[in-house]
């Protein structure tokens, strides 16, 4: 813990809902200006396998200089490759030498048009499919996983289950929803504010689905739906293979898992206020597992914003915890 500075915001900046809107505001991306990162930036059309396709953005490091290892990045839920609590750690990254894949999970990023079925939150398989594309276009003789939120849990998923070849030197995962249907159900009890922005996101996404496949899909029923946990049900009994919404959940819920000594190192960096990752959701996760835990007491839900220059707490722990695991 000594090699990791201290998360301590002031006045302000210890507010949870102030912190959650900071970590995804555009502005941020903006503060970054004309980034290395982004100048090296390769938009990539990867197959996944079984005709899956799905996108993301590769910027390697510049030629003649080996990369330390290639940083696979997972945005949240109806996030992408340019949310800004993504893009501040893929510029970090990068200056440190890492080269960097931000994937973009199928329906995301205005992809809906790629894929005829839809997105759901048990969709491993195309996630290994992407990562071996995504590594076969880098140098890097390593990678390492990081995911925000619902990310975190892809990338938590990959650092306990992935194939051999593809279990990363190092995994993270940051405000991980490890609990799914505790989740579901704190963005239902979270502030009408909180919980309109998370339901105008996926409604948004539903037309932008609907508007791809005009013969396949109509959502006007279920998106009269109020309620998260309702809607989610409606859409995975309709839409999904599993049969009932405690079958979904329980295909990534990674609580017992993250009980047991994973095969790789693995690190979750949580804020015990965070809004819609219960803290209690990680009670009897730590070192004993093998699983290393870090839980401020501030930083919302992905936030972690060191001041008011909008700089990033997480950029620097994630850098701390690979210089330990990689060096």
């Amino acid at each position: 813990m000594s090699l990791l500075p201290p998360f301590a915001p002031r006045g302000l900046l210890r507010n949870a809902s102030l912190q959650s809107f900071l970590a995804s505001w555009k502005f941020r991306n903006r503060l970054r200006g004309d980034h290395p990162m982004q100048q090296a930036a390769v938009s990539q059309l990867l197959d996944c396998g079984d005709g899956v396709r799905l996108t993301g953005v590769h910027s390697p490091q510049p030629a003649g200089r080996r990369p330390r290892a290639l940083a696979i990045l997972f945005h949240g839920w109806e996030g992408s490759d340019r949310s800004a609590y993504l893009y501040s750690l893929a510029c970090s990254l990068f200056d440190a030498g890492y080269s960097v894949f931000r994937l973009n999970l199928r329906d995301h990023a205005d992809t809906h048009h790629l894929n005829e079925e839809m997105f759901h939150s048990a969709r491993m398989d195309e996630v290994y499919g992407a990562m071996r594309s995504a590594l076969a276009l880098d140098e890097a003789e390593r990678h390492v996983a990081i995911g925000f939120s619902l990310g975190g849990n892809f990338a938590l998923r990959v650092g306990l289950r992935a194939p051999d070849d593809l279990l990363p030197a190092m995994t993270v995962g940051v405000c991980p929803a490890i609990n799914p249907r505790a989740t579901m159900q704190a963005i239902d009890d979270a502030s009408p504010l909180f919980r309109r922005y998370f339901m105008s996101k996926w409604q948004d996404s539903l037309q932008s689905k609907a508007r791809a496949w005009p013969q396949r899909y109509d959502f006007s029923d279920i998106t009269q739906i109020r309620s998260f946990m309702d809607i989610t049900e409606r859409f995975v009994i309709d839409y999904t293979e599993f049969e009932t919404l405690s079958a979904y959940f329980d295909d990534y819920d990674l609580r017992t898992e993250l009980r047991n000594t994973p095969r790789s190192p693995l690190t979750i960096v949580t804020a015990q206020d965070d809004p819609v990752i219960p803290f209690e959701d990680f009670a009897g996760i730590g070192e004993a597992s093998g699983v290393r835990l870090i839980a401020p007491p501030h930083g919302g839900h992905c936030g972690f914003i060191d001041d008011w220059r909008l700089r990033s707490w997480i950029d620097t722990c994630v850098l701390a915890l690979l210089d330990k695991a990689l060096d």
